[in-house]
């Protein structure tokens, strides 16, 4: 089994909102995903807790550019120049120069861009590096569907799932199929799950939140979930009863799962993949 070191790092004040992964390669300590600047110190504190400072990580493999995956990466390597940065080919310009990123997420955001999010800075061209198969031991492979610039990390059984087994809550047995905006696509998705379960891990490590074991059943539910929520956009279900119907589905985690997967988000992600099958 790969080694997984869990650091949660509070994001807005809450336990299993956004955890990061610490994790061995050929080359060393890595994390995979590294969450928003605005959680900085907690990663930090995080990783104190382990017996490491920042400079000691070599490498971020990132899963995606979303802000709660990836947002913190320019400043990390501000403050650790030799850090090596992994992402898709698709989301390494949006490092590089995240402007147009940042533009889109202040929009959607408003005033509450700089507390949720912190400083996006860019990460300087030398730090960044294209995973595309073999990653320091780890098999990086396309994972789209939530994102067209998602990758997943798999060895050794554990897959570093990030958002494409969806958000899922310890001890849970509910499944949201994040849908964001505006590249989230359906059958894409589809495929992706068959692509994990080609891999047959033994674990799934999810960002949003923590290792789960169960995982063909955790699929099953997934693609379910995912199929239920499409459908009710699909027939004409509105914002404000779509939200009350993600609610009921989640119980009495509602509240956690809605800080960090927005249901009103995955709505308005829905209603653009399906405007653009007309």
């Amino acid at each position: 089994m790969a080694s997984l070191r869990l650091l949660d790092l509070n994001f807005g004040g809450r336990a299993h909102a956004v955890g990061v992964y610490l994790v061995d390669t050929s080359d060393g300590p890595a994390l995979f995903d590294c969450g928003p600047s605005s959680t900085l110190p907690a990663l930090e504190a995080g990783l104190a807790e382990q017996g490491l400072e920042l400079t000691d990580i070599r490498h971020l493999l990132l899963s995606h550019i979303h802000l709660d995956h990836a947002g913190a990466a320019g400043a990390l390597a501000r403050k650790h120049p030799k850090l090596t940065i992994w992402v898709s080919a698709i989301g390494a310009p949006h490092l590089v120069d995240p402007s147009r990123l940042e533009r889109s997420a202040r929009r959607l955001y408003g005033d509450t861009f700089d507390q949720l999010w912190g400083e996006l800075a860019p990460v300087p061209e030398a730090n960044v590096r294209i995973a595309d198969g073999d990653v320091l031991g780890w098999e990086s492979f396309p994972t789209q569907g939530h994102a067209s610039h998602h990758i997943s990390y798999f060895r050794d059984g554990t897959l570093l799932a990030g958002d494409a087994a969806g958000v899922r809550m310890p001890g849970a047995t509910y499944i949201v199929p994040v849908s964001p905006p505006p590249d989230l696509d359906v059958e894409t998705w589809h495929a992706t799950v068959d692509a994990i379960r080609a891999r047959k891990p033994e674990r799934l490590a999810l960002i949003h939140f923590g290792v789960h074991e169960d995982v063909d059943a955790h699929l099953d539910r997934l693609d379910s979930e995912l199929d239920r929520w499409a459908a009710r956009v699909r027939d004409g279900m509105e914002q404000d009863d779509f939200v009350a119907a993600a609610q009921a589905d989640a119980g009495a985690d509602a509240d956690l799962y809605n800080q960090v997967a927005p249901f009103w988000q995955s709505w308005h992600g829905l209603k653009r993949y399906w405007d653009k099958q007309v």
